[in-house]
């Protein structure tokens, strides 16, 4: 049975890291991932991460801090849209599987499959009989994929109900982050009981030993970047193979060819010299 997110509740006040500590906590933590980068491409392995939870939860910050550093030909982020009018007629995973990684690389899915259980379920926007199919084939499509070779690892942001209506409002009025509130997002505040009761029943069917959901409290964004990019740098054991300081060669001499006066070309405008 998978486990309850106890966490969903009015949570007692943590003291917040400092932004030096955490700065310098986010720094080491994004070298190690740019040695488990080299690891993963250097085994040839595969690895698919799944950040689900409710809306402004903070997983996108949290995917942000991971990827800052990270080659996009290695470490891609995979946040689909909604479904075409085609894709609907598609065996549901159908259109995620192609997004899975090939040896070398690592997926962070922005959002996934677990939509059929989250809002597709509190929405409507699948039958019942789609909705329980989910359930009874998510764990089964999930243990083919361990079984294939793939690193699995899902990710549950736990936000409580108060800093989630803080962050609402406080898209509201930010220009930067309104693109952040969707007309979905505002229908979920309406809902909060059932999205909570449809998030117990997916843990409930897929909290599975081959792929367990791990719980991020999320309640102070920093806390939990520094929490979820550490427990996944255990996931995957990894040695330093960062390969040896590379020496500049030095530039050959000119030839004589002589270049086309730079007047020929269009530079941008020195705005800010």
């Amino acid at each position: 049975m998978g486990k309850k997110d106890k966490n969903e509740g009015t949570r007692k006040k943590v003291k917040k890291i400092n932004n030096k500590r955490y700065e310098k906590e986010l720094l080491r933590l994004q070298n190690e991932l740019v040695k488990l980068q080299e690891w993963v491409k250097t085994e040839g392995l595969k690895v698919v991460v799944i950040f689900e939870g409710r809306d402004a939860a903070g997983k996108g910050g949290v995917i942000k801090r991971m990827t800052q550093h990270l080659s996009p030909r290695i470490c891609r982020v995979a946040a689909l849209p909604s479904p075409t009018e085609r894709e609907t007629t598609q065996w549901y995973f159908q259109r995620y599987v192609s997004h899975l990684p090939a040896a070398g690389e690592i997926v962070l899915f922005d959002r996934s499959w677990y939509n059929r259980a989250g809002v597709e379920r509190v929405m409507g926007f699948c039958t019942d009989d789609e909705y329980r199919e989910f359930l009874r084939s998510c764990p089964e499509f999930e243990r083919m994929l361990v079984r294939s070779g793939i690193i699995l690892i899902k990710y549950w942001f736990s936000v409580s109900d108060e800093v989630q209506d803080q962050r609402f409002k406080s898209r509201l009025v930010e220009p930067l982050k309104r693109w952040k509130l969707s007309p979905m997002d505002l229908e979920s505040r309406t809902r909060w009981v059932e999205y909570s009761k449809a998030k117990d029943q997916m843990f409930a069917h897929t909290d599975i030993k081959q792929a367990p959901w791990y719980v991020v409290n999320s309640d102070i964004k920093k806390h939990a970047r520094l929490n979820c990019i550490s427990h996944f740098l255990t996931q995957i054991p990894y040695e330093d193979v960062t390969p040896e300081k590379i020496k500049l060669p030095e530039r050959p001499k000119s030839s004589g060819y002589v270049r086309p006066p730079i007047s020929d070309q269009t530079f941008v405008p020195e705005i800010f010299p």
